[in-house]
């Protein structure tokens, strides 16, 4: 004769039930995920889920991200707003291993609100602490009943967590490739404002050097020529770095040599570039800058500060003092008009040695504190001035990292522009 079915005892048929709202739960969550829902949507399914088909009344949720925990959801009849309450300190350095119920940690007010704190791992990486209430009556009706419940709920927040910190390593995936793309064209665009060709004849040999800080720097120089006689040299240090610093330096150049096609006074061209400047930023970024223009044939020099770092004149030895150049107005792109500007003017004596630079070249400390600073570039360029310019930029570089804490970690952009007059 064929096996009857017996009728289930009471016991199986509450494990029915309990199995059968399991599969309901858990069929709810990964639906949601496959759905993509934002984050704070995600969380909320999974608060509903809890509730409807479990009966957890209580919930909070804890999730560690780069070391710092928060409370991104939080529910329950008469329980205070977990999403304002750190968690507790003990728990931060010292999470439970395994599911564990709240009374045995002494946590007190107002954590007594929860039965269960179910510890969230994923290959071996903490990522988050899910604190419950009691679950639904037909969970509580035996002890293996409520491990049973436990047990599902730390597979379900595996789910949960597990899929939050999933989309998050693609979302932080997406953005560093966006920077990645973006330090690549900031990159290019900073490559081709810098002059492929220094001036280098019978008058005047110019020779740069360029030290990033970063993947991207903020500094710039450029060497232009004005006509047979004259060129226009310009060293300057915009503030911030990336992608928006390399648009507004490539405006600031296209402007530059704009402005000297039109033949404009040096005067003229500072102006413009500082109105410029001004409205292509709003007054949120500005340009310190140092512009020369040299006369080969009448050997003067005309130039402008604008904010930035004093260049030093180095006659030949026995023909007068260092000259610091100093005239000019303040930094540009801070107002629209300049409230003061003044053109410095000055006859170039033979063999003299002119250093233009910018602050990263100075702004370096020893381990007392000391900075190399204007000093310390005054005494290499006394002590090594006759050697090769290229020489005389390797040497600087070597004293300052000597002289550095850091070593060859600098703190800003290294730009330097010499000029060797003949």
């Amino acid at each position: 004769m064929p096996d009857t079915l017996r009728p289930l005892s009471k016991e199986e048929h509450l494990l029915l039930k309990l199995k059968e709202r399991e599969l309901a739960a858990l069929l709810e969550i990964t639906q949601s995920i496959n759905g993509e829902p934002s984050d704070d949507n995600l969380y909320k399914i999974f608060q509903f889920t809890l509730l409807g088909q479990l009966g957890v009344r209580q919930l909070a949720v804890y999730i560690v991200e780069d070391g710092q925990w928060r409370c991104p959801v939080a529910f329950g009849p008469g329980i205070p707003d977990f999403r304002g309450i750190a968690l507790p300190e003990q728990l931060q350095r010292f999470p439970p291993e395994h599911p564990v119920e709240v009374v045995d940690l002494e946590l007190g007010k107002p954590w007594h609100h929860f039965a269960n704190v179910i510890p969230v791992r994923q290959s071996d990486q903490l990522l988050g602490l899910v604190f419950i209430g009691l679950p639904h009556q037909n969970y509580t009706a035996t002890a293996e009943a409520r491990r049973e419940a436990v047990t599902f709920i730390e597979s379900l927040s595996q789910i949960l967590l597990g899929a939050v910190s999933s989309r998050r390593l693609v979302r932080q995936q997406v953005q560093a490739a966006a920077v990645r793309k973006e330090i690549e064209i900031a990159q290019e665009v900073q490559a081709m404002l810098f002059p492929s060709k220094l001036p280098n004849d019978q008058h005047v040999a110019v020779h740069a050097t360029y030290v990033p800080h970063t993947a991207v720097g903020g500094d710039f120089y450029d060497v232009v020529a004005i006509d047979k006689e004259r060129f226009l040299f310009c060293v300057a240090d915009v503030s911030g770095k990336g992608v928006g610093a390399s648009l507004l330096m490539s405006n600031f150049q296209a402007g530059l040599r704009t402005l000297l096609r039109q033949q404009a006074e040096l005067a003229t061209v500072v102006g413009e570039l500082n109105n410029l400047i001004f409205r292509n930023s709003g007054g949120d970024r500005f340009i310190t800058a140092f512009f020369g223009v040299y006369n080969r044939t009448t050997r003067e020099l005309e130039y402008v500060n604008a904010g930035h770092n004093d260049p030093l004149l180095l006659p030949d030895l026995g023909q007068g003092p260092v000259q610091v150049l100093k005239t000019g107005t303040i930094m540009l792109g801070v107002m629209d008009e300049l409230p003061m500007l003044k053109v410095g003017r000055l006859q170039v004596p033979p063999h003299s040695l002119l250093l233009n630079y910018t602050d990263g070249l100075t702004e370096v400390f020893n381990e007392a504190g000391d900075e190399f600073g204007e000093d310390g570039v005054l005494q290499t360029l006394q002590q090594q001035r006759y050697l090769p310019l290229p020489k005389l930029h390797d040497e600087l570089l070597r004293r300052i990292t000597a002289f550095n804490v850091k070593g060859t970690h600098y703190a800003d952009d290294i730009t330097i522009l010499t000029c060797r007059f003949r």
